[in-house]
């Protein structure tokens, strides 16, 4: 894939929680032609924020000059490339994790864990990294979700739930029109709901791919 062709792709990252319905959303947004919403990836991507922040914040302890004599303990540090950075992350991740075909306009992925307190600051980053990136904030209601045996095994993570959504809510909030909340239980009761996410997209409802993709079992 060419340069070019990178700048032309669009990016949509869905922002959720275990067991919220969030495989049967990635489901419905791949029905949207030119779409490449990827499953999750552990995390991956935080790794490499943290990665892109450490060496930055490192590169502004020192002034610069300092940091460019061969005696210093960080000798080089302060000439850490942001810019560069971001550009490699950037293309590592549409080539190893999103990898989109020769048709797609806009690719993505969804993620569970969102729950790290530097969330807001992750979510900044990954617009600097992919720009014009936008974010659809799934939930689900908790005795639902509780149900799940993915969480009986989890009892701490079952109590922390409240407090997740609550984040990822105003992540949304804070991030204001790049992101669109929707709500599992609403859309499976009546799929029309999903037409505003479909317009906040830009693109087309289809309402009958819409009930085939939710007449399809998916990891709920």
């Amino acid at each position: 894939m060419t340069q070019v062709r990178r700048d032309e792709l669009g990016f949509v990252f869905v922002v959720t929680y275990g067991r919220s319905g969030s495989t049967l959303l990635m489901g419905l947004l791949n029905t949207i032609p030119g779409y490449l919403i990827r499953g999750e990836n552990w995390d991956a991507l935080h790794h490499l924020f943290r990665f892109h922040r450490t060496l930055l914040e490192g590169s502004r302890k020192w002034e610069p000059a300092r940091l460019r004599q061969r005696t210093h303990p960080f000798f080089g540090a302060g000439d850490f490339p942001a810019r560069r950075s971001l550009e490699g992350i950037r293309a590592l991740v549409i080539d190893t994790v999103l990898r989109p075909r020769d048709d797609t306009r806009v690719t993505g992925f969804k993620e569970i864990r969102w729950y790290q307190d530097d969330v807001e600051e992750y979510a900044a980053w990954l617009r600097e990294v992919f720009p014009g990136a936008r974010f659809v904030v799934n939930t689900r209601d908790h005795e639902e979700v509780l149900r799940s045996g993915w969480w009986a095994k989890r009892p701490e993570h079952a109590e922390a739930l409240p407090a997740v959504e609550a984040r990822i809510v105003a992540l949304a909030e804070g991030l204001g029109d790049a992101a669109y909340r929707v709500h599992y239980n609403d859309y499976v009761a009546n799929p029309s709901v999903l037409r505003g996410l479909f317009e906040w997209l830009g693109e087309p409802y289809d309402e009958e791919r819409v009930r085939q993709v939710l007449a399809t079992r998916h990891s709920v």
